[in-house]
């Protein structure tokens, strides 16, 4: 098997990661007349195609998206005009308002907008959050009926509620009217509200359709204070928090998202929120160039130019790792109160109190989260390894985990096994409580709902979610859950796929293709920052560095010249040492040390080189043998092709893969007369040819 032949050739070398490498197509001549077209460089160009842009239109749009005339909220939203007027008669007659939130990021964020902004518009309102601990997510009976008996009037759910059929009915029976702001899934039955707010519920082609939940917050605020003619000083705070709640919940960086996101990055450095400002500084964040941000959000600002990328902005790794996890330590471990004290202070000292906070807490975080996915690994590697391929899912449940970072952990094992986990731990004796996350052929909210006559609560999307459960259910979920994941994965799916833009060499990399690449930005989910591959580079340089991250400096020799660049590789201790040579897969980053700037590599994907090449200089000596490939025999050789050697793989019923060194495009047929082109770097091509190189003794 192949995966047997790789482990041999990689002594003494440790395992490398398990992934499937996706290298999308190359379009060199239609990148090119797209750049000649859109002014921009021929490897955005194939970038953005790669991203599903194919006009000149659509390319503007994206790298323009200020010239994008926005329809207004209120032809895209039903429910926002009774939202707004249920908001203000509130504001007019003193009528307590209570907003219930949740413990996450994107929960918290959109307390603290709808709370500083409410505030400034004269309303008399208050918050409660759920406690993770003791509750788990969502507005409850509880919550409802403490609110009734404060006098509150009207309930305000953000980023919860959708679900939430029994509290809000609750609710309703007691006198209260309720609007729920959400963007989770659309469960079958919706809860009985006064108005709901969901991006889930409007049309698909909305450039609101991937707002967050404190995006939906967002639209409500600004919406409202236009309606009241209070936008002054209102609107750059609330563009602070949407900037740090929608990229810290990994909201898709595309539509509305895209382009107040791009403003709000570049404001937040310059906030006048004394909580940001102490975030910043807590977290040790710089930021980089001068640009100014707009103040109108929801009314278009035509800009036929496209923008020169100079900002002087945060970049969304700023937040995703440094500002986002400080927020997201207190849901997960702490008092949210601490966060939304911190984001609606006006007081630089409470907020500075409140960052470190923030910072001592995620320490702590942290230290969990290592703790519990060692003691994941383990427990897998004993009960579940080797039925991984078999079961399709990992499901995981032990005692004394704290349930407020297995989110984490879970995200760390699917990077590992590369398939859909599922971990729980127990409340009590009686109760498991747990998160999942998934791959991409896997989703989240359908499992769950597969399996709901067997959960408590429930609820989530595609990629994430959380669930409850009486522990005697636990086997039967785990069957079930088997079930749906053979259902919808085949074993192909089952190594994490890696997705790679195109193929540079080492001497490409500079200041001037980073800065080209910064058209990109924003990068986030749904436009993801650009992953390039090379092929066959030294690793000249190795050691371990922090929490098990591999600090490397990687070389390649083109033209009888030296190449080197330095890399980092997080959290692959495991994979420590490196063979050389490796295919390298990377981001690049900008790295400031003592006031100097260099490009270095990110790297996330490595795997054993194809050398194709060396068979153009010299014959091998094994020119043709035989091999077995998931359980089926194949013959291999490379074969003269007028001046070039050509690398042919043939199976039982006698269809041909031809292909020949430095091409990325083979033969598939049982002759040269009938057979089809096919892309040899796609995943279900690439392992047999590995498979075959591996049996002619050409990998080393």
């Amino acid at each position: 098997m192949l995966d047997q032949a790789v482990s041999e050739v990689s002594k003494p070398h440790r395992r490398l990661p398990n992934q499937r490498w996706q290298i999308y197509p190359q379009k060199p001549e239609f990148a090119q007349n797209l750049a000649v077209l859109t002014n921009i460089s021929p490897i955005v160009s194939q970038l953005l195609i790669n991203r599903g842009m194919e006009t000149p239109e659509q390319i503007q749009a994206f790298l323009a998206p200020e010239s994008l005339v926005l329809p207004s909220p209120l032809e895209d939203f039903p429910d926002l005009a009774i939202s707004l007027e249920l908001l203000q008669n509130a504001i007019a007659s003193q009528t307590k308002i209570a907003i219930c939130g949740d413990y996450d990021a994107d929960g918290m964020t959109s307390t603290a907008l709808l709370l500083r902004s409410l505030r400034t518009l004269g309303a008399q309102v208050d918050y409660a959050i759920p406690s993770r601990m003791h509750e788990g997510y969502g507005i409850n009976k509880r919550i409802v009926e403490e609110f009734h008996s404060e006098g509150v009037g009207l309930i305000l759910t953000v980023d919860n509620g959708i679900s939430a059929f029994e509290p809000v009915a609750r609710a309703r029976e007691l006198g209260l009217a309720v609007i729920i702001t959400d963007h989770h899934d659309i469960p079958q039955k919706l809860p009985p509200a006064n108005a709901i707010l969901n991006p889930k519920l409007i049309a698909e082609s909305s450039p609101y359709r991937g707002v967050a939940g404190v995006g939906v917050a967002y639209i409500l605020a600004v919406s409202l204070a236009q309606q009241l003619g209070e936008t002054k000083g209102l609107i750059q705070p609330m563009l602070a928090l949407f900037t740090l709640g929608t990229i810290a919940d990994l909201a898709p960086l595309t539509g509305v998202n895209r382009r107040w996101v791009k403003r709000g990055l570049q404001h937040l450095p310059k906030s006048n929120l004394p909580g940001v400002q102490a975030l910043i500084q807590v977290g040790g964040v710089q930021a980089r160039g001068d640009e100014r941000a707009g103040e109108k959000l929801l009314s278009p600002v035509p800009n036929p130019q496209f923008p020169v990328p100079s900002p002087k902005s945060l970049k969304p790794e700023d937040i995703g790792f440094r500002l986002g996890p400080r927020i997201n330590a207190i849901g997960r471990i702490g008092n949210p109160q601490t966060v939304i004290e911190l984001l609606t202070t006006d007081d630089m000292g409470v907020a500075l109190e409140r960052a470190m906070q923030c910072e001592q807490i995620n320490a702590s975080r942290q230290e969990m989260c290592q703790q519990i996915e060692q003691e994941a690994i383990a427990y897998v590697e004993t009960e579940f390894v080797t039925s991984l391929q078999k079961d399709r899912v990992l499901i995981v449940v032990q005692p004394n985990w704290h349930h407020g970072v297995i989110g984490i952990v879970a995200s760390r094992l699917v990077e590992r096994y590369g398939v859909p986990v599922f971990i729980g731990t127990y409340e009590d004796e009686g109760h498991i409580r747990g998160s999942a996350r998934s791959i991409p052929e896997f989703h989240v909210f359908e499992a769950l709902e597969y399996c709901q006559d067997l959960l408590g609560k429930f609820g989530g999307h595609k990629a994430a979610g959380g669930f409850s459960l009486p522990a005697e259910n636990l086997q039967v979920l785990r069957s079930r859950l088997i079930k749906f994941a053979n259902q919808c994965l085949e074993p192909q799916h089952l190594k994490p796929l890696l997705k790679i833009d195109a193929e540079i060499n080492l001497n490409h990399i500079n200041q001037q293709l980073y800065q080209q690449l910064n058209a990109l930005h924003p990068c986030g989910m749904d436009n993801p920052d650009p992953v390039f591959w090379t092929s066959n580079v030294q690793v000249v340089e190795q050691k371990i560095v922090g929490k098990g991250h591999i600090k490397l400096t990687v070389a390649q020799t083109i033209d009888n010249q030296e190449y080197k660049i330095k890399a980092i590789a997080w959290r692959w201790g495991d994979y420590f040492q490196l063979p050389s040579p490796v295919d390298i897969a990377y981001k690049l980053r900008e790295n400031y040390f003592n006031g100097n700037t260099s490009i270095e590599l990110e790297l996330i994907g490595v795997r054993l080189p194809i050398r194709l090449q060396q068979f153009l200089v010299s014959p091998p000596i094994q020119s043709s043998t035989i091999f077995e490939y998931n359980q089926r025999q194949y013959t291999c050789g490379f074969y003269k092709n007028g001046i070039e050697a050509e690398l042919r793989i043939k199976n039982s019923e006698g269809k041909v893969l031809a292909m020949q060194p430095g091409h990325t495009i083979g033969l598939l047929g049982t002759n040269r007369q009938n057979a089809k082109e096919v892309d040899i770097s796609q995943p279900q091509y690439d392992n047999i040819i590995q498979a075959a190189l591996l049996a002619l003794s050409v990998i080393s």
